[in-house]
């Protein structure tokens, strides 16, 4: 049995998808072979020679301790994309908040209740206060145009809105699947010069840690509207409230408000509601528990963020995986020790990812591999972790 830690609560439909005759999911263990969690930190928790794979619930993965994983053969995955439709919806339904001045407006309408009086006659004398301007026609900056910030890129544009986008990790694939909907540019400031809103959707990493910060909002338009609903810290939010008070952003939705910012009445806050659906849950967790077992099971790699994606069907046979440093020479001294065991390789597949490799071996039906061939890998200078499936 395979042994599954749960740091969150997850949904029936991914308890279900866990087939009960091979794994156990449980709340507390000191061998887990997989991890599944929601946001909750991990950066201090142990991590056992038998854990062999985390899983986020999600897409940040910046609770998770991703390169002491990679330096113990850990895979980490995320589920991107799953929540992606709610995160979309929420940011158009904030964007049009802000513009529109729906929660000032509200709380407003709400402040005449103690009146004698039907408000209605209160609510047609003051409401030009609050007038704000249609989305159609503006343009729209998104940045980064993965899974939500390509889906705000086709939503934007279905509403009539000019969109621009910056993204330099697109494949050409992507950049030909948005062509006719968004102007792909490299040029922040010219996107941070034209666009009347800008909207945020890259990950949050070190590199992006403060991206959008006060040189990025001087470059933008006055009364630009800024929306984040990726990860807090990417923004200087201390500059963004700055802004806000000289004028320069008019309004701003997060959903990851600031004690600073809860005073603003030009800003739309909400509780890091971005992904909180039942249909992105549901979708999230079981992409996370089909990622969990390939990967136990199979030795299949989609969607980490530390190791190369290797994913393709097995023979009847064994299959070997080799985790290495992406180093020259490494699959020629592989081979060698198992053309020294007269073994045939039935399939062979090697990819790398920065600094590590993945090195997957599959062999015939009826084939043992020997103690001391996988001994041997282990004992590879290179050789970071070895599984025998």
């Amino acid at each position: 049995m395979y042994v599954i830690q749960n740091y969150n609560k997850i949904t029936e439909a991914g308890r279900r998808a866990l087939d009960a005759t091979k794994y156990t999911l449980t709340e507390k263990t000191d061998a887990p072979d997989g991890i599944l969690v929601h946001s909750t930190p991990l950066h201090d928790i142990p991590r056992p020679e038998s854990l062999k794979a985390i899983v986020r619930i999600g897409a940040g993965t910046n609770t998770i301790p991703v390169d002491k994983c990679t330096e113990e053969g850990i895979v980490v995955f995320n589920t991107p994309g799953g929540n992606a439709n709610a995160v979309k919806e929420l940011t158009i339904a904030a964007m049009i908040m802000v513009m529109r001045n729906v929660q000032a407006a509200d709380g407003w309408v709400r402040s005449l209740q103690n009146g004698e009086n039907d408000p209605g006659k209160a609510v047609e004398a003051g409401k030009e206060v609050y007038r704000g301007p249609e989305i159609m026609g503006k343009q729209i900056g998104i940045l980064g145009l993965g899974a939500i910030g390509s889906r705000m890129a086709r939503a934007c544009h279905d509403l009539g809105m000019t969109v621009v986008g910056y993204d330099p990790y697109l494949t050409n694939t992507q950049k030909t699947e948005l062509r006719g909907i968004c102007h792909i540019t490299d040029n922040l400031r010219s996107l941070y010069a034209t666009s009347d809103i800008v909207t945020v959707h890259i990950p949050l990493n070190e590199a992006n840690k403060g991206f959008v910060g006060k040189e990025a909002i001087a470059d933008m338009k006055d009364g630009v509207y800024l929306i984040n609903y990726a990860r807090g810290p990417i923004l200087d939010n201390d500059a963004v409230c700055d802004a806000i008070d000289s004028g320069k952003i008019k309004g701003f939705a997060t959903d990851f408000p600031t004690a600073r910012q809860l005073g603003y009445k030009q800003i739309v806050c909400t509780p890091h509601l971005g992904a909180g659906t039942p249909e992105a849950e549901e979708n999230c967790t079981l992409m996370a528990v089909h990622q969990i077992c390939d990967y136990i099971e199979n030795g299949n790699i989609t969607n980490s963020v530390n190791f190369p994606d290797v994913a393709f069907a097995r023979t009847d046979g064994p299959r070997v995986t080799i985790m290495h440093k992406n180093v020259k020479g490494m699959l020629g001294k592989i081979t060698e020790l198992i053309a020294a065991q007269e073994i045939n390789i039935e399939n062979l597949l090697n990819k790398s990812r920065g600094d590590v490799a993945y090195t997957v071996l599959d062999f015939a039906e009826g084939v043992t591999i020997p103690q001391d061939l996988v001994d041997a890998f282990k004992n590879m200078e290179q050789v970071i972790r070895v599984r025998v499936l």
